[in-house]
């Protein structure tokens, strides 16, 4: 079935290889946690046989205190023993003393042979142990690096020392060699030879022990060390070890005799042997997995957290250390600082700072019509991004409206040159609840709202708005973004849809009242020109005829002529004149009614007619999209004067008369140009045409770069609100930084190259090429002698950089991160270097040093940052909303006083938290603008302002940075809440 699958769709075969790679990952994933697990139960194990030996040295130290105790303890020792057998199979024991043997021979048992008498000192091994029959050593063991061993466990009474054999590992071997050479003081010895089932193994305690020793209970040894890797058990030659129990627990006085009855049970045995060799191999090869792995031993440190800190389980606090959080799941460890003595007691509050929006740039002429208009207060009204910009051209300064909730699409102006109308598209919120269109009608002198229209009767945005005319503007038409493109008329001062009808399933471009009569209405979009009547709550419609001329792909736009004709802009580059005519009953039959039809056609561009504009004296204005001009014609259509925009500026997009012979010309590049035919035409708005990126504030003057995928690299003055110069490059860029000395400017592009460019030329100085993916981040150290350079290949690039900014030479490369660089930041000495990744890494490295990667997290918890723009990180924890997706927030940046930190998030939103803020649930001041995700935001050099850079609107805010108080007065308020 799998291969049936897999052959039916080559579509379905890339998404099981992708499925089948994922659950690959997941299930190695859950191999690694086991592993670390099975380690930390091999080390319990060896915990558990520790405390077994230290409890069997404990019974011995007491004894030798206290001998008349012995026959409590025996009945423990007994009842323990009876556990002892029937876990290990082993038969009572029997513990002889005799007091008039002689210590220098023994029996071994009646069964065994005579064992060869020996001294109290310990018996030197020959160098082949294959063929020696060693004796168990039984006593105590006074050298502190003899560690215990699983004869304590199996033997309450004694702890055995044996002697090294064949089968146990070389590190055995070499630590119990270690610690003969050390002994300076006898042990209990019990030489003996093989003994058969059912014999006894004895034992003589003999040395140089003094009396006081023995008198005062000296107890053994206590400092217990490691386990070996093999089981510690009573060697005879090179026999198997046997298990032995201890039958009677008294005092045993120097010189006694001890004889173990033991039994061999070889199966038990094997097994026994078996399991504790798997345990200590298990260990070992897990030790080496973790000393291997950083990323292994973060993670069982995180396994051992987890399980011991109640803190840890709810993912927070962790035993007054650090402090978990969690993203998509993946916990992120974070080190508290030194200087912050009780985490629980930290208080986030509202930051003293709050922003007003100073600056709007850019202009929405890309992909929009009807988007400029001329107050006559001096001021041009246009949009871009959730801001309506009334902008004075003489005066240089501007005002904004601020209510829209998402990307305004359309204005008109009322009759009164007073009232505004915009139109705003849909959108959702980020919980992802769809947010309704509508229109607002304000007033330009105040911004104050007037009205609130279509909440709920819209689909997708509002495409096109207009107001009537011979009734004082008292009407509203609006075509909306649906798929049939709903036309309805509005009386917005009650909030009363008067009518409503669809219009067509094709692209609506333009919607207008006659301006002679508020009854008809003309659309005009893809293939079609409608003339609609609008009586007594219902429509009419006509549909224009082209007869004999070419039916064109778009009517583009059209206006009104003096004398009430209709005037149309086509996709041919022709204007058309439409006329009322009567209705040809040879054509169209008998009872056919009066049409529209082409009346004149006049050739005006090459390429799309854009725009047309009437002037108060019937002269008539039009603007092309490929020869970009923009022509003056007469009230015959005689063209008069014309001018072509420079090719930078793109195509026309749309024309406004201002006063006198002046002229307002906004382009398909988000350019608003001012001039005359006599004397061109000059910018007074600029901004990026498509999806910004890179964004970096200047280290001493009031100015900003910007770049995205327009190619475009800009120089801006915060100050005038001005372009200083532009660029354009042959890849976009995606990442900047300007040098400490603020001579150059370092650009990362999207194909691995960066460029550095001279601030007062705009050339090119330097240029390299860090492999062949996009670069994310570039970053100046504090002194300005390196230069990081974060790419999507998952390498940090470190440069030297000498001669003011303008040679590179490469120093190293950070090579640790598993996914993409996202952001970093250097400490302020310039030594270390701190980074995100795409897969939520936090990492730390130590460039003076070369480039190394800092395993111990731990140890860069107090290190001091230059600037702070990574969003991982103890200080900005607090930033994180719960729930959050790693995706969430874009960019971060903390102001150069410290006290407060800016975010970009994914929902079209500008916040300022405190700093540090590193607790969860943080307040935050929340600002809304752009209408896209927010990419990129800095403070300026002084703290004063704030840039903020949108994505897709291609608009750049900047915040004005107010410090305490409350906001000046005048400023908008914050936008109504709106029902969804």
């Amino acid at each position: 079935m799998t291969q049936l699958a897999y052959e039916a769709s080559a579509d379905g075969s890339v998404e099981s290889t992708d499925r089948a790679s994922g659950m690959e990952t997941r299930v190695q994933a859950q191999e690694d946690e086991i592993t670390l697990l099975k380690a930390s139960l091999a080390d319990a194990l060896r915990r558990l046989r520790l405390h077994d030996r230290l409890l069997a040295v404990l019974k011995q130290q007491l004894i030798a205190v206290n001998p008349a105790c012995a026959g409590l303890i025996d009945q423990v020792c007994c009842h323990e023993n009876a556990k002892l057998s029937s876990s290990f199979g082993l038969d009572d024991g029997v513990l002889q003393r005799g007091s008039s043997r002689s210590p220098q021979s023994v029996t071994a048992g009646t069964n065994g042979p005579t064992a060869r008498s020996t001294s109290a000192e310990p018996r030197p091994a020959t160098a082949d142990r294959s063929t020696q029959t060693r004796a168990s050593e039984a006593g105590w063991d006074p050298e502190p690096n003899a560690g215990p061993h699983l004869d304590d466990a199996l033997h309450p009474r004694a702890k055995l020392r044996r002697a090294p054999s064949m089968e146990e590992d070389d590190d055995d071997l070499e630590d119990d060699e270690e610690a003969a050479e050390q002994e300076k003081e006898p042990s209990w010895t019990a030489p003996a030879e093989e003994p058969a089932e059912g014999g006894a193994v004895v034992g003589v305690r003999g040395g140089s022990r003094s009396p006081e020793d023995a008198d005062a209970g000296a107890p053994p040894n206590q400092n217990l060390g490691p386990t070996s890797s093999a089981a510690s058990t009573v060697r005879q030659g090179p026999q198997k070890p046997l298990p032995c129990t201890v039958s009677t627990c008294t005092a045993l006085p120097k010189h006694s005799l001890v004889v173990f009855r033991v039994r061999r049970n070889s199966e038990k045995l094997a097994n026994l042997k078996g399991q504790v060799k798997r345990l200590d191999k298990k260990a070992a090869s897990s030790a080496t997995l973790l000393n291997h792995s950083p990323s292994f031993e973060n993670r069982a440190k995180e396994l051992v957290a987890i399980a011991g800190s109640p803190g840890s389980r709810r993912g927070t606090y962790s035993q007054g250390q650090s402090i978990k959080m969690f993203i998509r799941g993946r916990p992120i460890t974070m080190y508290i600082p030194a200087n912050i003595q009780n985490y629980e007691d930290l208080k986030m509050e509202l930051p003293p700072e709050r922003l007003e929006l100073d600056w709007v740039y850019g202009y929405r002429g890309r992909d929009c019509r009807a988007n400029l208009y001329f107050l006559p207060t001096g001021e041009a009204v246009y949009f871009i991004a959730c801001v309506v910009v009334l902008y004075h051209i003489s005066k240089r300064t501007q005002r904004h409206y601020r209510r829209h909730t998402d990307c305004v699409r359309c204005l008109t102006l009322h009759p009164d040159k007073v009232r505004i109308a915009s139109g705003q598209t849909a959108s959702v919120d980020k919980d992802g609840k769809p947010l309704q269109p509508c229109v607002h009608i304000w007033d330009s002198g105040t911004l104050v709202t007037l009205q609130h229209i279509g909440l709920g009767t819209f689909q997708r945005g509002v495409g096109s708005l207009a107001f009537s005319t011979m009734d004082s503007g008292a009407f509203l038409c609006v075509i909306d973004e649906s798929n049939e493109h709903m036309l309805s008329v509005w009386d917005w001062a009650r909030d009363s849809k008067q009518a409503e009808v669809k219009s067509t399933n094709e692209t609506v471009l333009a919607v207008d009242f006659h301006p002679s009569d508020s009854s008809n209405i003309i659309t005009c979009g893809k293939s079609h020109v409608y003339f609609w009547t609008f009586t007594a709550g219902q429509f009419t419609k006509k549909q224009g005829i082209f007869g004999k001329y070419k039916k064109p792909k778009f009517i583009q736009c059209f206006a009104f002529s003096l004398t009430g004709e209709v005037l149309s802009g086509d996709s041919e580059g022709n204007i058309l004149t439409w006329g009322r005519s009567a209705a040809d009953i040879r054509t169209l039959g008998k009872g056919a009614k009066e049409t529209f039809q082409i009346m004149r056609q006049t050739k005006a561009h090459e390429g799309s007619v854009f725009t047309l504009c009437t002037l108060q004296g019937g002269a008539l204005l039009s603007g092309g999209s490929k020869d970009r001009k923009v022509i003056r014609w007469s009230a015959d259509l005689a063209p008069e004067q014309e001018c072509e925009i420079p090719e930078k500026f793109g195509a026309v997009r749309t024309v406004v008369a201002m006063a006198e012979d002046e002229v307002l010309v906004g382009t398909t590049r988000n350019a608003i140009l001012r001039g005359t035919f006599s004397n061109g035409f000059v910018a007074v708005v600029q901004g990026h045409v498509d999806e910004m990126w890179g964004l970096a504030t200047h280290p001493h003057v009031d100015s900003f770069l910007s770049c995205g995928h327009d190619r475009q690299v800009c120089l801006w003055e915060t100050g005038q609100h001005t372009l200083t110069w532009s660029v354009t490059l042959e890849e976009y860029g995606l990442c900047a930084d300007f040098c400490p000395n603020g001579s150059v400017v370092s650009v990362g592009l999207s194909t691995g190259r960066w460029v550095v460019l001279d601030l007062l030329t705009a050339e090119v100085v330097s240029e390299s090429v860090d492999g062949n993916e996009q670069l994310s981040v570039m970053r100046y150290s504090p002194d300005g002698c390196c230069l990081a350079v974060g790419s999507h290949d998952n390498f940090i690039y470190i440069y030297n950089v000498t001669e003011g900014g303008r040679r590179y030479s490469r120093f190293g490369k950070c090579n640790g991160h598993s996914s993409f660089i996202t952001h970093l930041d250097w400490s302020k000495d310039g030594k270390y270097i701190m980074s995100n990744s795409g897969d939520y890494e936090i990492l730390y490295w130590d460039i003076a040093g070369g480039c190394k990667l800092l395993r111990n997290r731990f140890e860069s918890k107090d290190r001091e940052w230059a600037s702070y723009t990574c969003v991982l990180g103890f200080h900005v924890m607090g930033v994180w909303l719960e729930g959050s997706d790693g995706t969430d927030i874009n960019a971060l940046c903390r102001s150069h006083s410290e006290s407060v930190v800016a975010v970009a998030d994914d929902f079209c939103k500008v916040h300022l938290f405190q700093y540090p803020c590193p607790k969860p649930k943080a307040p935050s001041r929340r600002y809304e603008g752009h209408g896209s995700h927010v990419t990129n935001v800095r403070f300026t050099h002084s703290d004063s302002h704030l840039l903020s850079m949108g994505g897709k609107d291609a608009c750049i805010l900047q915040w004005r940075v107010v410090r305490g108080g409350t906001a000046a007065a005048g400023s908008p308020e914050p936008a109504p809440a709106l029902p969804t």
